[in-house]
């Protein structure tokens, strides 16, 4: 075997930072020493990884192919030193992605749980909308990831998770009581969404298909907090998660309206790499995700309080 572990862990840190002083640094090494072992596994094999440009470093093909294998290899050789080593208090890292109504209103309780059980795993949460989250994935820079929106790409496993629903909402007293919204309705009203890649602006459009050309979409913002608090101030009327507004309704800052002739009823998924090795904390969070949908189903279930 010609290769060392040292020279796939420089060429994987600098697919990451697509910059080898940054790569070094990462690895606490001089940049001499990554640029030595980059070169070194380049030579032994007469092939090279990346396209220089400048300063950058960027995968070429052959560079991209080997990366899945790369990193199912480090992963594994990190697993193996941690059952050498038993002294070791580490349990290995997990970094999870979550769009913003799945990261800021369940994200975090799933994040705490897991630390509770799983002390010793590093672990991270990043929040981002759909697209994002998906081109993070595809870059492996974060495991696995929790999204609203669906996505159709060859490289990614998207699992569907629970069941969710939007939910047209304004302030109270801007709109009649119980009043039933019909398409004429939905195309007169001034519109506070979220942007284009979200989840919940996908699963909107897709509702509103066939009055997207009529609607009078007056503000565009990226957080749903934002949207509630100009929906608050009577700026227009909102549609987000179910799950990001039950505390407003239980307050009565916000309230809900209906359009049933609109389906809003929506899934959430988990996403990952078809390439990414799953490692026991990947797996014991996709466990801890179907204990979750469990305990979401039963709360939701129709007679219960």
């Amino acid at each position: 075997m010609r290769f060392t572990l040292r020279q796939l862990q420089v060429y994987l840190a600098t697919a990451r930072c697509e910059n080898l002083t940054l790569a070094a640094q990462t690895l606490a090494l001089s940049q001499s020493a990554a640029s030595e072992a980059l070169k070194s596994l380049e030579d032994h094999y007469g092939v090279r990884l990346f396209d220089r440009l400048g300063k950058r470093l960027r995968l070429n093909d052959f560079g991209r192919e080997l990366r899945p294998l790369v990193e199912r290899l480090l992963e594994q050789a990190q697993q193996l030193e941690q059952r050498l080593d038993h002294r070791s208090p580490s349990n290995g890292s997990l970094t999870v992605g979550a769009t913003l109504s799945i990261g800021n209103y369940l994200g975090i309780r799933m994040l705490a749980a897991f630390r509770a059980s799983h002390p010793q795993t590093r672990t991270r949460l990043e929040v981002g909308n759909t697209s994002a989250i998906a081109e993070k994935i595809l870059a492996y820079d974060i495991d696995l990831g929790l999204v609203e929106g669906e996505i159709n790409h060859p490289d990614l496993r998207l699992h569907p998770w629970i069941d969710d629903e939007l939910v047209i909402f304004c302030a109270p007293g801007y709109l009649p009581a119980e009043k039933i919204l019909y398409d004429h309705d939905l195309c007169a009203m001034p519109w506070i969404l979220r942007e284009e890649g979200s989840g919940t602006r996908q699963s909107f459009d897709a509702a509103m298909r066939g009055l997207l050309p009529s609607l009078h979409i007056a503000l565009v913002l990226q957080h749903t907090e934002a949207i509630k608090r100009a929906v608050e101030a009577g700026l227009g009327v909102g549609c987000l998660s179910r799950i990001t507004l039950e505390d407003a309704f239980r307050r009565g800052t916000l309230v809900p309206l209906r359009a049933p002739l609109r389906d809003f009823r929506r899934k959430l998924y988990t996403i990952i790499h078809r390439e990414k090795y799953l490692t026991p904390g990947i797996l014991a969070w996709l466990d801890l995700c179907e204990q979750f949908r469990g305990s979401q189903t039963a709360a939701h279930s129709p007679g219960l309080p």
